[in-house]
């Protein structure tokens, strides 16, 4: 059912990964949350992870033989290391997780 996605060595894709914040807009600020936050966060989590790095080699949850690393699965995935590391009040909308401009995979929280 996924080829290559399944087996080893595997093949390679450039994602993309567009996360979209809610909350309330700061009066002070203008904004929902702290930008460079959320950049801080989505590189700790995601670009550290995930970036010119085999995710079956390397990113333990996603090794040969556990989960198959779909666009659905990274999103969810993404979703979980995120949702909790937000400031309060501030919540995900969603994660996408795009691998060509036709082919992407969004997760808003629910199973």
């Amino acid at each position: 059912m996924f080829g290559d996605c399944a087996t080893a060595p595997g093949h390679e894709h450039l994602y993309h990964c567009r996360v979209t914040v809610t909350g309330p807009v700061s009066a002070e600020t203008g904004m929902i949350m702290d930008l460079s936050l959320l950049d801080r966060l989505l590189d700790e989590e995601v670009l550290r992870r995930f970036n010119n790095h085999h995710i079956n080699h390397d990113v333990p949850e996603f090794a040969f033989g556990k989960a198959i690393p779909t666009g659905e699965a990274l999103a969810m995935f993404v979703w979980s290391r995120l949702a909790a590391r937000l400031p309060a009040g501030v919540s995900l909308d969603t994660v996408r997780v795009q691998e060509s401009p036709n082919l992407f995979a969004e997760y808003r929280g629910n199973e």
